[in-house]
């Protein structure tokens, strides 16, 4: 089969569930047009802001969101989801019933002629030292066998509960801008991607997301770091063309996109 030069669209941190429907709905919109016009699509990470697959049960909620995605691998499209810090507990039903390419760690992809390493973002980096401690429990074996045993509706609420999407959202509103703790996990990731891109000189293009901080730097001529924003106060995204160099963009209430910060 020939390879396909169609672009790949990439985005991150979109937390269906937590985001007003107004946001949803332009999500949605955003991922049909990016099924129609690209050869790949990566969702990295956080796509849900609850994610846990019973044996039986999937969260309510969700069911536009996983039809679209349906539908955009039914036309053939490639579509990645990296498991973030809210839905890195997916599992069959989101491999074999919808068709994603799951991921529950950092991965090399080649992409658009890049070769590019792709993860979420949480625990990487110095500090964190809270959340790496109870993201190794969360992620053990026996938690996810205890955790199983709740009912769903348990489960969901917990979850919820524990969830600082909302809270985050009306602090960066009332703020103007991200909060300091966004602000600095972000610049521990941009040191980690550029300290990856010199450690690994095969990668073309370090792709992070998590921080909610929509960013482009080229740290090295030619090699870049990503991190594609969110869909929580952003709406940001980003293409990759062979040959050119990562776009980051908005999408628009009408529909269109146009470079972010424009």
């Amino acid at each position: 089969m020939a390879m396909s030069t169609a672009p790949v669209h990439l985005t991150s941190d979109v937390h269906l569930g937590a985001i007003p429907p107004e946001n949803e709905r332009a999500f949605l919109a955003w991922l049909e047009a990016a099924g129609a016009e690209a050869s790949t699509v990566v969702l990295n990470g956080d796509l849900f802001d609850y994610w846990f697959e019973y044996r039986t049960a999937i969260p309510q909620g969700y069911t536009r969101a996983l039809g679209v995605l349906a539908a955009v691998v039914d036309a053939g499209v490639t579509v990645h989801l990296m498991g973030g810090n809210h839905d890195w507990w997916g599992g069959r039903f989101l491999e074999e019933e919808i068709g994603l390419l799951f991921h529950r760690a950092p991965v090399d992809l080649d992409l658009s002629g890049r070769r590019v390493h792709l993860a979420h973002g949480d625990g990487l980096g110095p500090g964190d030292r809270r959340y790496k401690a109870l993201r190794s429990v969360l992620r053990s074996r026996p938690f996810r066998w205890a955790y199983r045993w709740l009912h769903p509706d348990v489960g969901s609420r917990v979850a919820n509960r524990a969830s600082s999407t909302e809270a985050r959202k009306s602090k960066a509103e009332r703020l103007g801008g991200p909060t300091e703790g966004q602000i600095q996990r972000s610049r521990v990731l941009e040191r980690w991607a550029r300290e990856t891109l010199e450690a690994r000189p095969e990668l073309d293009l370090v792709v992070l997301g998590h921080t909610h901080i929509p960013t482009l730097q080229e740290p090295m001529a030619g090699r870049f770091y990503l991190n594609c924003g969110d869909w929580v106060l952003h709406r940001t995204f980003a293409v990759l063309d062979e040959g050119e160099p990562p776009l980051l963009l908005s999408w628009q209430p009408d529909g269109r996109h146009a470079p972010f910060g424009s």
